[in-house]
């Protein structure tokens, strides 16, 4: 391939899909619109960029300047048609020689592989102009491609918009992408030949394969296999179907390359997930953003992981995970939510309805169950009891408290943080543990049970509690309702 330079038209407004977002930001797979786009270009080899925007520029310029830094940006600062976008960016000095390809922001399903194919058989043939098309059996709405007698293999005369098509041109089921390869010194010299004798006073770039036809110039269309890959989306609705196109796909091509997925329809991957060979990923599962599972691992039912990795051979159950990581081996669920700077050590496990956030749980340790840890180190293999609370905030501050290793915590245990608990400790049940405790020692604070009778009946008279109270002393019954120990 020559120098490939791609323009990439991302000036419009969206205004069917309603949003105060602009439509090239709006999200499938983890990726906005135009960012699937610029990752496609990528993957075709472009030598530049040129983005072209308008609408909400504030937004969009920055969101691509993030994703492809070396992008240049053009401004269309009035939408007067498609020839006129391709105009600025041309006339921002970006596009010189070899192939210009003319993409759009919103087509998120294009692959790179088949812009590749598509500027390759552009250059083999040396032609003005290579129109990106597809064969569909409902070409409604669509501009169609003409032909020259002879059939599909004939070359292209232009292209008709369904609005002045005939019958007979109507019937084609040949249809024009939008997505088109240039020669880049015809396209140079064609734009200002582009008038806007139209209905709608817009210059159109299709106008551009007429005057090449014209002009004497090879022109033809390269018809996609797929042709949702240029499927563009206007409202929410095609939004969604894109996105459960795309969803397909990844999931089929992860599935393919050794990934066991029990339930393709009720499980999303996003585009920059990567997966281990022999990952398992079971229903109801949603692996968003920059995850990554290791060989082995098993993720699911039911679980969401944002920015999460996860370890070879570690079991993920009814789990909801941001910016997380899981040691290899190691169990969490079900019902964890494990917040941003979780990280579980090998073997490890977080069990059932417990709140991790900004913790390190070591090699072995186990939180497992009904817990929150929060701003917390816990030593290798420690074991913190049910129901226990890491209470890490003062009503200003935030503290935090180091467990060591090997340290074993009764239920219902408070750790008021900053607080230091030494290797091998102990803390009994419902112990406040508000000072250091020594390597090895046993940490108590709960006293001799006390019973104070009647309390009920003097401090919450007149409440259901002292009516159950009263009711249950005139029965003689001693307990919840329950018989005498001796069956009376």
């Amino acid at each position: 391939m020559s120098e490939l330079t791609v323009i990439v038209l991302a000036a419009g407004g969206g205004t069917r899909m309603k949003s105060k977002t602009p439509k090239m930001l709006h999200q499938i797979a983890g990726r906005s619109l135009v960012g699937h786009v610029l990752a496609a270009v990528s993957e075709a080899g472009a030598s530049r960029v040129v983005a072209v925007v308008g609408h909400q520029r504030e937004l969009v310029e920055p969101h691509i300047a993030e994703i492809l830094p070396e992008a240049v940006i053009a401004v269309q600062t009035e939408q007067l048609g498609t020839a006129h976008a391709v105009r600025v960016a041309v006339e921002a000095g970006a596009v010189s020689g070899g192939t210009v390809l003319v993409t759009y922001g919103d087509t998120p399903l294009l692959r790179g592989e088949s812009l590749r194919a598509l500027v390759a058989d552009h250059e083999a043939a040396g032609r003005a102009a290579t129109i990106l098309s597809g064969i569909v059996p409902e070409p409604s709405g669509y501009g169609r491609i003409l032909r020259a007698s002879g059939g599909p293999s004939a070359g292209v005369t232009g292209i008709v918009e369904e609005k002045d098509a005939t019958d007979e041109e109507r019937a084609i089921n040949e249809i024009n992408s939008g997505i088109i390869a240039f020669d880049g010194g015809f396209l140079a010299g064609v734009l200002p030949r582009i008038g806007n004798d139209n209905a709608k006073k817009e210059f159109y770039l299709t106008d551009a394969i007429a005057l090449a036809v014209s002009d004497g110039l090879g022109v033809d269309a390269f018809v996609l296999d797929d042709v949702s890959e240029a499927e563009g989306a206007n409202d929410r609705a095609q939004l969604a179907a894109l996105g459960k196109i795309l969803n397909d796909r990844i999931v089929t091509r992860w599935m393919k390359d050794g990934v066991t997925v029990m339930d393709p329809a009720t499980t999303w991957i996003d585009a920059d997930v990567e997966l281990a060979p022999d990952v398992t990923i079971l229903p109801g599962t949603q692996l968003i953003g920059a995850t990554r599972i290791d060989e082995d691992a098993v993720v699911g039912p039911d679980c969401t992981l944002k920015d999460t990795e996860v370890g070879h051979g570690a079991r993920v159950v009814r789990t909801q995970a941001e910016l997380a990581v899981v040691g290899p081996g190691a169990n969490v669920g079900p019902f964890s939510y494990l917040r941003p700077g979780t990280v579980l050590g090998e073997e490890g496990k977080i069990g059932g309805f417990v709140e991790v956030k900004n913790s390190t749980i070591g090699p072995g340790a186990k939180v497992p169950h009904l817990s929150y840890v929060g701003d917390a180190t816990i030593g290798e293999g420690s074991n913190i009891g049910a129901g226990t609370i890491f209470a890490n905030y003062d009503g200003v501050n935030k503290h935090r408290t180091r467990i060591g290793r090997h340290v074993k915590s009764g239920s219902g245990v408070t750790f008021v943080a900053p607080v230091v608990v030494g290797d091998g400790a102990t803390t009994g049940g419902e112990a406040l543990i508000r000072e250091d405790v020594p390597p090895g020692a046993l940490a108590v604070s709960a006293g001799q049970q006390r019973i104070i009778e009647g309390w009920a009946l003097t401090k919450r008279a007149g409440t259901p509690q002292a009516a159950a109270a009263e009711e249950a002393l005139e029965s003689g019954v001693p307990i919840v309702g329950e018989p005498s120990a001796t069956g009376e």
